[in-house]
């Protein structure tokens, strides 16, 4: 049954995780500021429902908020790091406690299936749970040194304040997988959520507030501006923020990545991805199918790991057509708190229109429909959010099928003779997240894994594009960014390295041997 049902639900909710909205709109970690910016409004996708009511930060708010950043930082870095791995810790404890009632916020703001915001979450306690290990294993290298009596070594040390820019589809997890590095690291970070979901980063600083007062952490560790496209571009040029960290699509990815080029700052791009699921002549079609089919209409297709194209062996084409097709008949539509639902809503009515003109699109291009898509209408529809999973037949240069739809539609296409031809059809797109192989061939699964394998920072052999353990890093290539969050030592993105030289010696040799004497 329905988990989430009415209003008063999401009342109880919020007043759980210590929430009223309405006067909020920037935070340093202490009291929301009352700011006087544009109302946005939070409806629910699930029911069209008002959730709350919030207020966009000002330029002055947003200025407060860097200075409290700032001042800070120069207390917080002086923290020794397994001391600020032991609040990290404490917060994943706090996080584990609000699991339930955050992941139904999560559900209900963006619309993703119950399991996927309790997954979310989950996704918040690992990597908390990560950086904490982390903090004590911020390591440099030390190195011989060519000069007698002298020794070489590197360390890294924080960078400062870290702005996050985190999109809708995940609204919580994203800055998680940032705040918890760059806190271990030694950083402060400033987060711009979407302003699509509001309220799950007003429940994250909530959380993270009640753990940092008990911690005596300073105001101004964890801040939050609530903002559109002019609050991003204010972090973007800001030059006391030396690291911007973006998720969110390739436009928005190139004019941040440009901003901060332009003051020669660093930044951390997870954009766009167009994956592709390679299915040989040997693959296993049990798990071909719920792989893709998960992959394709998961979180209603708006992760960026989605899968959006099967590039299928023509010899088991037909096949994999029909159980596919077979699979999309049972698929059930509807509320995302309702357990027996496999799809919910997209996140907005702009994002229906995206679908439908995607379909015309892909049709206008000689695509042939598969399965309808449609916007479904009537008792449990009222948002006017949710569509059908679409599949189409299609060609991998069709230009709508070059380009990312957040959407549940998926192409299907063929290739004929040897696996580097799929290879070049999957990599033959912009984008390159996240791919996927499927095969019982080792030879395949090994090319497909090689330097002339898939192009993309992600490459899966016998499991689905979506999905990704804390433990690896994520991101991708081309104009997916070519950032790295979450795990391996994505951690050295949020701090500076710096080469030591000890002279112990009671000489003064220069290197390569250089002679100056006078």
């Amino acid at each position: 049954m329905s988990v989430v049902v009415n209003k008063t639900d999401i009342v109880q909710i919020l007043e759980q995780l210590g929430i009223e909205p309405e006067n909020y709109g920037a935070s340093t970690g202490g009291k929301w500021f009352k700011t006087v910016g544009e109302r946005i409004d939070s409806f629910s996708p699930v029911d069209g429902k008002l959730i709350a009511t919030v207020y966009s930060a000002t330029e002055a708010d947003y200025q407060s908020v860097v200075s409290k950043a700032q001042e800070a930082f120069k207390e917080w870095r002086m923290i020794p790091a397994p001391k600020r791995g032991e609040v990290v810790r404490q917060l994943a404890e706090r996080i584990r406690f609000y699991k339930e009632p955050l992941g139904k916020l999560v559900s209900y703001e963006m619309g993703k299936s119950l399991q996927e915001g309790l997954g979310e979450v989950q996704e918040m306690i690992d990597i908390c749970d990560f950086a904490v290990g982390l903090s004590r294993q911020l390591y440099g290298l030390t190195m011989h040194s060519e000069r007698p009596g002298h020794r070489m070594y590197e360390q890294y040390h924080p960078l400062g304040i870290v702005g996050i820019i985190s999109a809708f589809n995940f609204p919580v997890a994203v800055w998680n997988w940032n705040t918890a590095l760059a806190w271990v690291c030694g950083d402060v970070c400033i987060w711009k959520p979407s302003e699509k979901t509001p309220i799950t980063a007003i429940a994250c600083q909530q959380i993270t507030r009640e753990v940092f007062d008990a911690n005596g952490v300073p105001e101004g560790v964890s801040n939050v501006v609530i903002g559109g496209a002019e609050i991003g571009k204010l972090m973007a040029e800001d030059t006391r923020i030396p690291l911007v960290s973006a998720t969110g699509s390739t436009r928005m990815g190139k004019s941040v990545g440009a901003a901060v080029g332009a003051r020669l700052g660093r930044s951390l791009l997870e954009l766009g991805g167009n994956n592709a699921i390679i299915i040989t002549q040997t693959a296993d079609l049990k798990m071909v199918v719920p792989g893709a089919v998960f992959g394709a209409v998961g979180t209603a297709g708006q992760r960026c790991t989605s899968t959006r194209r099967l590039i299928i062996h023509d010899s088991i084409y037909d096949k994999v057509r029909e159980a596919l097709v077979k699979a999309y008949d049972q698929l059930k539509i509807g509320d995302p708190l309702d357990q027996s639902n496999h799809v919910g809503p997209l996140i907005d009515k702009d994002a229906v229109s995206a679908y439908l003109n995607a379909i015309e699109k892909a049709k206008a291009e000689g695509g042939k429909v598969l399965v309808e898509g449609g916007v479904l209408s009537g008792a449990g529809y009222e948002s006017g959010c949710y569509v059908k999973p679409a599949i189409i037949e299609a060609e991998n240069h069709f230009e709508i099928v070059q380009h990312e739809t957040f959407a549940p539609i998926l192409y299907i296409m063929k290739y004929s003779g040897e696996l580097e031809n799929a290879i070049r059809m999957q990599n033959g797109v912009p984008q390159g997240l996240s791919s996927a192989i499927m095969t019982n061939n080792l030879k395949e699964a090994e090319a497909f894994l090689s330097q002339a394998g898939s192009d993309c920072g992600i490459a899966n052999v016998n499991i689905g594009t979506s999905g990704a353990e804390i433990g690896g890093a994520f991101g991708g290539e081309k104009e997916t960014g070519g950032g790295r969050e979450s795990g391996s030592d994505s951690w050295k993105i949020y701090m500076r390295r710096q080469t030591n030289t000890i002279n112990y010696s009671d000489s003064l040799p220069l290197a390569q041997g250089i002679k100056f004497d006078f």
